[in-house]
């Protein structure tokens, strides 16, 4: 008898079962149904939520954890230091934002591959522009900056008065693209098959916009003096209240079964963890903002909430791709809600 390298994961057979079609013939006559009287009696066990030799129903995203780490960064004020922060952090931000990107593509043409068309249908498509636009507007912002920190030192020649004269609506342009930016992983993470992330499609652009408020936040409030802080505390109150909002509206909208991985093993040590982060800096930014060492930590709180938001929802999705439980169970709850509501002709429900 052949045999292949797979028979040593193939799944134990019930005794008295041969590989035919699972099935036996329905006995009929005297004797024959089960012990409630009825005439047919299951010759199979209840199917089980399992899949093809045990193997993943869903291949596990190959992002690592770098995407995460995408983050809008913007000009929150016109003070200058805060202004000239937050677009260091915002060119910064960008640039992880780009190897991250490239990373994912495989090989770096791969990044310019995707400018050559605009295709609204492709996530990646539209978020290779959005980061490219972006990317723009900061770089030019940013250059300016460290021309005025390096006293025009920069060999920028007669491109030093272009410079001055385009670096304000280069920091409104990359203001214009930061909303996008920031739920652009969001929508990404959401038009996959991983269960996890695909239930949540609706709800995890705000969970993220949310997150990149309270990182943006947070890192204005560390490297800006408490005087110049101002729009930065109200964001953060605001990037807290909304990130409690929309993280509670994701958690009950989602199939329970697919929302499981957010609440168990490390990804749920995560998000907890997250949680008193955010509900800590907010408090602190609320009553203490104004006193700097109040400030710094309370930043630092947001920015961790932030990093962890990310880190706990992209190991929840990949925990959820690696079991088919997550996958089957609830395809078989929609397909029932279908059924029970009329829905019978359907391709969903009349599939196999």
């Amino acid at each position: 008898m052949t045999t292949s390298e797979y028979d040593s994961l193939r799944p134990p057979e019930p005794a008295g079962r041969g590989r035919g079609n699972g099935r036996r013939r329905r006995r009929t006559g005297p004797g024959a149904g089960g012990a409630d009287g009825s005439r047919e009696m299951p010759m199979v066990p209840e199917a089980e939520f399992t899949s093809y030799y045990g193997r993943p129903v869903v291949k596990p995203a190959p992002w690592g954890p770098e995407i995460g780490l995408l983050a809008a960064g913007g000009q929150l004020t016109g003070q200058d230091t805060l202004r000239r922060n937050c677009r260091l952090a915002a060119i910064s931000a960008v640039g992880l934002g780009a190897v991250a990107l490239v990373h994912d593509l495989g090989r770096p043409e791969r990044f310019l591959n995707m400018l050559r068309t605009f295709k609204l249908t492709s996530p990646m498509s539209v978020g290779s522009w959005i980061l490219s636009a972006f990317s723009a507007g900061a770089g030019v912002a940013a250059a300016a900056e460290v021309d005025r920190m390096t006293g025009e030192r920069l060999p920028l020649g007669p491109l030093r008065r272009v410079l001055r004269t385009v670096e304000g609506p280069a920091g409104l342009e990359a203001a214009a693209f930061a909303p996008l930016l920031a739920v652009y992983t969001a929508v990404l993470l959401g038009d996959t098959s991983t269960p996890t992330w695909n239930h949540a499609h609706e709800e995890l652009p705000f969970v993220f916009a949310s997150s990149a408020s309270l990182a943006s936040a947070g890192l204005a409030m560390v490297t800006t003096p408490v005087a110049e802080t101002a729009p930065a505390r109200k964001l953060a109150v605001l990037g807290v209240i909304g990130d409690l909002l929309a993280t509670r509206v994701m958690h009950r909208r989602m199939d329970p079964v697919a929302a499981e991985p957010l609440h168990t093993g490390r990804p749920g040590q995560m998000l907890r963890l997250s949680e008193a982060l955010a509900v800590a800096g907010g408090i602190g930014t609320l009553l203490g903002g104004r006193r700097r060492s109040i400030a710094v930590a309370s930043g630092l709180a947001l920015v961790a909430a932030s990093a962890l938001t990310r880190f706990g929802i992209f190991e929840a999705g990949i925990a959820s791709a690696k079991d088919p439980r997550y996958t089957i169970e609830p395809q078989k709850r929609r397909l029932a809600a279908r059924r029970a509501a009329g829905v019978t002709d359907d391709s969903i429900t009349t599939a196999g």
